[in-house]
Parts: structure tokens; sequence; C-alpha cells
């Protein structure tokens, strides 16, 4: 199998809408062809089925591994479809590493297969999204002032991503995961497919403008907790004071977009 080792780091995999159906409840591709479900790797169990990509669980070289298999688009040439999924999976690879160096927890990058455009990450055995764990105590109906603390290392592990010029390019509380014991809060990054790197303060303003908007809407009543992220993120980044005042820009052009329609 041709394909290019990576050193460490990692990914998740929660990416756009399922496709289409067809009455036999078979996966379509937008040009109505029948996608093709074999894994990339005998053994491998299909756990997430995307428009962008398809993620398998199972075991590489005897550990637990999550395969992440880009969908190639039909409607590109093909020479451009590989040359993007190409750069795309080595930019992903490159942004797990340099989490990893930075000392923020991301899985660790096993294998990048630029034949089946698949690329091989640590799966973190006992995790939950973010997202399912704030829900779940919301759900609770108990004591969410732990969800301050939440909020607090989130702050804390981004503003360190941004101090790394690392731009995620898809925050949400979906790619953020808990490893167990959840009390640690031992946050875990993933799915760096349409990560950048970038020193604008910019770029991190919309990196978290993208966070907050995700973030409210999907836990509706939780401005609390944002305003504790942020404060945090100020708290810790070198470089939060021109990021903010992006924020706040970018937040004004939203408003205006939303009331011009």
């Amino acid at each position: 199998m041709a394909a290019a080792a990576v050193g460490t780091d990692g990914v998740r995999c929660g990416e756009a809408a399922d496709p289409a159906m067809d009455g036999t409840g078979t996966a379509t591709a937008a040009t109505g062809e029948p996608e093709a479900e074999a894994p990339p790797l005998p053994g491998l169990q299909l756990v997430h089925q995307g428009a962008e990509a398809r993620v398998y669980r199972g075991l590489f070289l005897g550990r637990a591994a999550v395969a992440k298999l880009r969908i190639p688009k039909r409607y590109r040439h093909p020479a451009l479809e590989e040359r993007l999924s190409r750069r795309r999976m080595a930019q992903e690879a490159r942004s797990l590493l340099r989490c990893r160096r930075a000392g923020i927890s991301a899985p660790v990058v096993y294998f990048v297969d630029y034949v089946t455009n698949s690329i091989y990450l640590e799966d973190i055995v006992g995790s939950i999204t973010v997202q399912d764990h704030i829900n779940s105590v919301q759900r609770s109906e108990n004591d969410t002032s732990s969800l301050l603390a939440l909020a607090e290392k989130m702050g804390e592990v981004l503003a360190r991503m941004h101090d790394e010029d690392l731009i995620h390019g898809d925050l949400t509380t979906s790619n953020i995961l808990l490893r167990p014991p959840m009390e640690k809060l031992d946050l875990v990054l993933i799915d760096f497919g349409l990560s950048f790197i970038s020193g604008l303060p910019e770029d991190k303003g919309v990196d978290l403008y993208v966070l907050e908007k995700a973030f409210l809407s999907t836990h509706p009543d939780t401005e609390t907790l944002f305003q504790a992220l942020l404060k945090s993120y100020a708290a810790t980044s070198k470089k939060s004071g021109p990021v903010i005042k992006k924020l706040d820009e970018v937040r004004l052009r939203g408003r205006k977009r939303s009331m011009v329609g």
C-alpha cells in the first residue's frame, strides 16, 4: 500500500450532512452513482457517514484506531481532486502534530494513505464529545456549575492553539472530546480537516466566532458559559487583545448580514 507515514498527532470526524439515500437505503453521490462502502482495511466498522468523509473504527497494527476516508468529489477533475485531497490530509496531519508538540491533546496520527485517501488516527477510547457532555448535564437538571470549569478549560486550550498560529477552521463542541475520567477535564481537539496556519487576529477571531455560533445554537441559554470561555481565552493567550477586538468586528458584520438577509 503506497502511502506516506506521518509523525504523531490526531483528528476526529464529524462532517457535513448524510448523503442522499436511494429507495433501498444505499448512499448515493451527487451524481446519483452508488458510493462504494468497502472500508479501507478489512475489519473496520463504519461509525459515521458524511458528505466529506466516512469514519471507521477498528484496529490498525494492533492498536485501537479511527480511519477517516475522504469521499472524492466526482464533479472535480481527477487530477485536481487528487491534489486537493492530498493537500488537505497533509495539512490535517501537520496541524495535529503541531498541537501535540505544543502540549495540546490531540489523537496520534498512525498513517496517511494517499492511494485510498485515508488517514489512520488514535481512537480516544471511552471519550465523549463536549457537546454530548453539556447536553447530558443540562438534561439531568443537576447543578450545572461544573460546566463553567469546562468552559474555562476550553478557553485555555483554544488560546494555546491560537498562540501556535493554528486555525482550526471548524470549531464546534462536537469537535472537542472529553477523555475519561471526565472530572479531569482532559480535552482532545479533533477534526482538523479545514485547519490552516495564520497569525492574523482576523482568522483567529473568525475561528472563535464560528465556535460561538455553534455553541449558542447547539446549547441554548449558555451565554454565561461562552463568556467564561472567552475570559479564560483572554487570560491565557499572549495575543488575545487584537483577537477579541476582531471577534467583536466579526460579530458586527454577522449582525449586519442577518439584517440585510
